[in-house]
């Protein structure tokens, strides 16, 4: 298949590649020579104002992936075959699938000013996804299945790839122990404000922990192991590496032997990450330094990460992972609500706007994580289940990959979290 453009540009050139990719397995070859399209003996997709020939799928253009710079978009949502769509346009398409995927993937949105969360992180509140309604399904996945309908109508002999459903479960282990392995003298102060605060029975849960008469609350591992045991899943896990304590990185230390042998454990049997701090969202240098760390404890090379809190500013986020080496991130969804940010259940690669090129840096988006349903929705184990289950559909249903994020501390015997690692042990066995 071939596409013909006036101008072939950076951003024509990554929205063909990825759309080519999800529909044939290989990127969408561009022409801006009109004698070469005419010419060409196969599919062609004619990505101009004028039509050229009978022959050709014509789709006219909206002006986004011809533009420099970033502004301001005039975005007007209309439906039509039961989906979203903007960037209406004249052809044999309604609208202007490769420029509205682009808007999506690129998180366009997000360059432009904006409001921020408590956190600091971009609000979805100011996404067009949530505004409009779509943020829970994978709408750019959609799209690409009526695109690839309209275009076997146009071109019947056309061969697409066929695409596979894939579930990937990935933890985030951001404080290994609730109790256990942490200095005496803030397992002591912890104690005295137990008492002090009249928490008996937590005091008390506290000290048979520590003279290892019960479980800690957070240690799921075994548990974590035994459910993925029986099925051909291939979870990640990524792990939190600060050597200094703040207010959100309340991590055991990785000095500690207890945390390194669970490392070299979880590198022998799983693929493993990084987990940047947040400390490293002020101080970059500290991403290097903390994948040096994990390196030296797993003895494996670290090219994938989920930033902690999902917390990340574009472009400079990922410019700083891939200066630090990493290749894969788990970070593209939001922490403040479940849903797709991206608009998109299948890996892509990112786009740097401000610099007008394709990365490196491969993007694993999710859309599903229970710290969301518990601490920002205020949901109940189950409707956290009957949220996963209607991620799943969706997912399922356009073969995307559907990523998930769990903690061990929901996983584990925290009180709080009773009922949590039942439903998602139910909801891996509906699924397997």
């Amino acid at each position: 298949m071939i596409v013909f453009a006036n101008t072939i540009t950076h951003r024509l050139r990554y929205i063909l590649d990825f759309i080519g990719s999800e529909i044939s397995g290989q990127g969408i070859s561009a022409t801006d020579k009109v004698e070469d399209f005419i010419n060409y003996d196969g599919p062609k997709i004619n990505y101009s104002h004028e039509q050229i020939t009978r022959e050709e799928f014509w789709l006219q253009p909206n002006a986004l992936l011809f533009e420099q710079g970033i502004k301001a978009q005039a975005i007007d949502c209309f439906e039509a075959n039961g989906h979203k769509f903007f960037f209406k346009t004249k052809g044999d398409f309604p609208f202007d699938i490769f420029a509205a995927s682009f808007f999506l993937l690129s998180r366009y949105e997000e360059y432009l000013p904006h409001q921020k969360d408590i956190y600091g992180r971009y609000a979805h509140e100011n996404s067009l996804a949530f505004n409009e309604n779509f943020l829970d399904k994978p709408l750019v996945n959609c799209w690409i299945g009526y695109f690839k309908e309209q275009l076997k109508n146009k071109f019947p002999s056309l061969i697409f790839k066929e695409s596979r459903f894939r579930f990937l479960p990935t933890y985030d282990i951001d404080e290994a122990w609730s109790y256990k392995h942490k200095p005496w003298w803030r397992s002591a102060g912890a104690a005295v404000k137990d008492l002090l605060k009249g928490k008996l029975e937590k005091f008390s849960l506290r000290r048979n922990v520590l003279n290892n008469k019960v479980d800690d609350p957070y240690d799921s591992y075994e548990w974590m192991d035994n459910l993925h045991r029986p099925y051909t899943f291939k979870p990640r896990f990524f792990f939190l590496m600060s050597d200094k304590r703040g207010k959100y990185d309340r991590n055991i230390m990785p000095s500690e032997t207890a945390l390194q042998v669970l490392i070299r454990q979880y590198a022998d049997k799983y693929t493993i990450g990084i987990h940047p701090s947040w400390q490293s969202g002020e101080d970059p240098a500290l991403i290097k330094k903390e994948i040096q760390t994990i390196e030296k404890i797993s003895k494996i090379k670290i090219t994938s990460s989920r930033q902690h809190y999902i917390r990340f500013t574009l472009p400079q986020t990922f410019r700083h992972l891939l200066v630090a080496g990493i290749k894969e991130d788990f970070s593209m969804g939001y922490g403040s609500i479940n849903g797709f940010r991206a608009s998109v259940a299948s890996p892509f690669y990112w786009y740097d706007l401000e610099n007008e090129q394709k990365s490196y840096l491969l993007l694993y988006p999710f859309c599903f994580m229970e710290a969301n349903s518990f601490f920002e929705q205020k949901s109940t184990p189950e409707q956290a289940l009957d949220d996963m289950r209607h991620y799943y559909k969706e997912v399922k249903a356009v073969n995307g990959m559907f990523i998930t994020i769990w903690h061990n501390t929901f996983l584990g015997t925290e009180e709080k979290f009773n009922g949590w690692r039942d439903v998602y042990s139910q909801f891996v066995k509906e699924i397997s």
